[in-house]
């Protein structure tokens, strides 16, 4: 049966998009970048992080979930978006401990890669939090540092979905929720460095650590050194 084909409008551009798509995945498709921090390809959609938040047809919703429809008349680009997303991006720097000078992540940090694609080099609009969290290094090869956690919920998607493991979950509600381990450590899981929950595209931010295999890559040869986050948005995925 021929898929239906249907057309709708990205800050007045005509793009085109098969049924089932969501918003995102029709602009991916077209070449236009949505900005977005829990959602990646091969994972479920979640809407958690609403990064990527765009209007259409007037009201506000987060485009990795919404379908596109015909005719649909989508704002992705205007100044009110993004100072909202600048707002998003500033409260997670301040709800959480990310010493971006220090972090094995930074380069590689799609956070970091954020703010500055939002033109964010102070984050300083709220007040920071400074929560005390933990560091569990009791695993041979992984290290999980939920100073660095958004809470994306890749990590948990991932493990769920794809490994079938269930390793990582969230614990807690509100601004208290975090991410938890189904042990009473790391190491008491079946968490393994080949699964794809580990893998370094999997957690945005590098709260997940390879032991061993941090720093790997120099000052001017990371993946943001390289490109700006969301300059080349993946043609046909499924993110």
């Amino acid at each position: 049966m021929t898929e239906k084909k249907f057309k709708f409008t990205i800050d007045d551009q005509e793009i085109e998009a098969s049924e089932g798509q969501t918003i995102m995945q029709a602009a991916d498709d077209a070449g236009i970048y949505i900005p977005r921090l829990c959602d990646v390809e091969g994972l479920r959609h979640q809407g958690s992080c609403r990064v990527c938040t765009v209007t259409a047809n007037g009201r506000t919703t987060a485009s990795c979930t919404q379908p596109a429809e015909e005719g649909l008349e989508v704002e992705n680009e205007n100044e009110e978006l993004l100072n909202y997303r600048r707002d998003l991006v500033r409260m997670l720097f301040h709800e959480g401990n990310h010493l971006c000078p220090i972090c094995e992540a930074s380069g590689n940090c799609e956070l970091q890669a954020m703010a500055y694609r939002l033109s964010i080099t102070q984050p300083t609009k709220f007040p920071y939090l400074q929560p005390v969290r933990s560091l569990d290094a009791s695993h041979k090869d992984i290290a999980l540092d939920t100073n660095r956690c958004i809470r994306c919920g890749r990590c948990i998607r991932a493990s769920q979905d794809v490994d079938g493991k269930g390793v990582f979950g969230y614990v807690g509600r509100g601004i208290n929720r975090r991410v938890g381990v189904n042990g009473d450590n790391l190491a008491d899981t079946d968490a393994e460095i080949s699964d794809v929950a580990i893998a370094p595209e999997t957690c945005p931010v590098g709260c997940i650590i390879r032991k061993g295999i941090g720093f790997s890559k120099p000052i001017g040869k990371r993946e943001f050194d390289l490109s700006i986050i969301g300059d080349q948005p993946p043609g046909g995925s499924d993110d």
